[in-house]
């Protein structure tokens, strides 16, 4: 689950939308009333493109070739572990700002925010010096201030898709919920992919959407996420799933979907909001330079929200790799198309990745933000625990968890998860100070460490990483989480590494995130206690640490209402 996937917006930022409940079930209410007059286009005619098919022809697939050889490597792909919000920016900068004939972006959500606004004017210019840019979005969160990033659209050069698209007015994701609640079983069926590949030779996968909160610049809550830079051989893979989507049925040009008079709204920039200095002073300042903001894809980031020193691009000649072996883990298209909502076991992503851990031999390392394991899944870690196989699981405590509905599904396996003898974290939503481990929620401009703190003012912190790390010899770095909606619904893509050296690393990055930032559950006369870290506010806790009142009633009235597969 995401931020805003169906389930998961009633409660999803900014924070805890308690109005957006109300609003829920009053929309509800409202089903018999709606006619369904908004439809999607017919007979959508859509031009098949593919992938430049000679990345060894320009610098970027040069540089691979270089690299592989100055190296000595045995293998034909490497790796680069994205493990801080800085080395997720500058290395996506580096692709844009070096790619020469194709940039293929494919996300679950790219948000209007000042961080994506460079990323989307460094899109622009590279389309402006010849570049082809595709862009293939899922439609659920291209409508209210989201919708602006389809401003890029009007660049030559640029093509937008919206895979699996909604009908009706974008003003409001709510509005286009309401009008679709008739078809409430395609709702749920979202394309979670993230891929961004540069030339065919450079690409990166994991569970970063673009935006604010996922490079630590948002003043409520930011996301510790972890991404993975690949080059070569393996690339060829990520951008021939980039096709499959790209010129499936379910893909519709975004100028078939958006009418004249939105299209005129979406040209005209929004009123800039008056500024705060207070405000200001207290939120964490994207590295944009000024100078960026002259000719703004996105109108209503205003230079008061900038600094002057210029985002600086990972350099891609001098950082190490680590050359593996490596196979891609995808979902096919059909799997969110038209139909019932059963799955062939054993034909997706989450599946493929159940049979891996089963093979595990010592350890299972499993970094899941949503861990809603469900029957199947809890019968089969009691069979990797009694071949003696130590399996840890990190994962959101209620605190750190966007989606509270989410975390009533995962808190029915608790207990039983510690009985059986897994080592169960939970991520703190209070990272003040140092978190040494992955992904850093600092803002890539801050120079901070650990959850983003600027003057009086902090942000919660809220674990997003996805990753599964088996025996310390294969790692699997994706979009997808270990819960049924990932299983059966969503869509979803991961790389699977078998290289010693990336697992090592991602472990180790855990296990300082465990160190210092989140709380051991343990069972005492069979009730959970939450074992805090050092640093923590308290010592010991038998209820959800930092969580309020409020929020524990409402995972608990939400609970009889949510099952496992909606989770």
């Amino acid at each position: 689950m995401e931020p805003n996937t169906p389930a998961a917006c009633l409660t999803s930022p900014p924070h805890l939308r308690w109005v957006f409940v109300l609003r829920w079930m009053l929309a509800i209410s409202l089903w018999s009333l709606i006619t369904g007059c908004a439809s999607l286009p017919d007979n959508v005619e859509r031009p098949v493109s593919s992938a430049f098919n000679a990345p060894d022809q320009t610098p970027l697939g040069q540089l691979v070739q270089q690299r592989r050889t100055q190296e000595g490597a045995r293998s034909d792909s490497g790796f680069r572990l994205l493990d801080s919000v800085g080395a997720a920016f500058s290395s996506r900068l580096a692709l844009i700002q070096s790619a020469q004939r194709s940039l293929d972006l494919q996300y679950y959500a790219i948000h209007a925010d000042a961080s994506t606004e460079i990323l989307l004017q460094g899109l622009r210019d590279a389309a402006r010096r010849g570049v082809r840019v595709r862009l293939l979005l899922d439609d659920f969160n291209t409508a209210g201030e989201d919708a602006q990033v389809l401003r890029l659209a009007f660049e030559p050069n640029v093509e937008i898709r919206l895979f699996n698209p909604l009908p009706g007015s974008r003003a409001s994701l709510m509005g286009r919920v309401i009008t679709s609640l008739k078809d409430m079983p395609r709702i749920q069926k979202r394309m979670h992919n993230k891929l961004f590949i540069a030339d065919n030779a450079m690409g990166i996968t994991g569970g970063r959407n673009l935006g604010d909160a996922y490079f630590g610049t948002d003043d409520k809550s930011n996301f510790v996420d972890l991404d993975v830079l690949a080059m070569g051989r393996i690339v060829r893979d990520m951008s021939a799933s980039f096709d499959r989507y790209w010129n499936d049925k379910l893909a519709y040009p975004m100028e078939l979907l958006v009418s004249a008079q939105d299209l005129e709204e979406l040209r005209k920039p929004p009123p800039a909001p008056a500024a705060d200095p207070s405000r200001l002073a207290n939120k964490p300042a994207p590295n944009i330079a000024p100078a960026t903001l002259t000719s703004s894809i996105l109108p209503d980031i205003t230079p008061t929200a900038v600094v002057s020193a210029e985002p600086t691009p990972m350099d891609l000649r001098r950082i190490p790799l680590a050359w593996a072996p490596a196979l891609l883990m995808e979902d096919k298209p059909g799997k969110i198309g038209p139909g019932d909502d059963e799955v062939d076991a054993g034909d997706t992503l989450v599946d493929g990745l159940l049979q891996l851990m089963d093979q595990a031999r010592q350890e299972v390392l499993i970094i899941s933000p949503y861990f809603v394991p469900g029957a199947a899944m809890m019968e089969q870690f009691g069979r990797m625990r009694a071949r003696g196989v130590r399996i840890r699981v990190l994962t959101n405590s209620l605190a750190s968890n966007d989606a509270p509905a989410a975390h009533a599904g995962y808190a029915r396996y608790r207990k039983d998860l510690v009985a059986m003898g897994i080592e169960l974290y939970e991520m703190r939503a209070d990272q003040e100070g140092t978190v040494g481990g992955m992904g850093s929620t600092a803002g890539f401009g801050s120079g901070r460490a650990g959850g983003s703190k600027s003057g009086s003012s902090a942000s919660r912190a809220s674990l997003h990483s996805k990753a599964v790390i088996i025996d310390k010899r294969l790692a699997v770095i994706g979009s997808m989480n270990l819960d049924l909606r990932s299983q059966l619904k969503n869509s979803e893509v991961a790389l699977l590494i078998r290289s010693t050296a990336v697992s090592q690393e991602a472990a180790r990055q855990v296990d300082a995130t465990i160190a210092q930032g989140a709380y051991r559950l343990e069972l005492e006369k069979s009730q959970l206690v939450w074992r805090a870290p050092p640093g923590a506010a308290f010592k010991d806790a038998r209820s959800e640490p930092e969580a309020s009142t409020k929020l524990k009633l409402l995972v608990m009235l939400i609970a009889p209402f949510a099952p496992d597969e909606m989770l």
